[in-house]
């Protein structure tokens, strides 16, 4: 599911909308924070090709389908 809008709220929290119209705010370190510093963050883009969340200027990327199924476990708890 390609993300289609996110914000950074507050160092690794950040809000998130895909394409399914799902949206959440949830804490992405431990997807991140191995790969990208907290100085990084602000680099945060939408890579319009893949629908993906990726830094220091492509870099680093996460997968989109890594990204849902990461927000949909956030959300329920897992």
């Amino acid at each position: 599911m390609r993300l289609s809008k996110f914000q950074n709220l507050n160092n690794y929290l950040f809000y998130f909308l895909f394409e399914d119209g799902f949206e959440i705010e949830t804490n992405i370190k431990d997807v991140v924070a191995e790969k990208v510093d907290v100085i990084l963050l602000n680099s945060a883009r939408i890579d319009m090709d893949w629908g993906c969340l990726e830094f220091d200027n492509g870099q680093i990327d996460i997968e989109p389908k890594t990204l849902y199924q990461y927000c949909k476990r956030k959300q329920t708890g897992n």
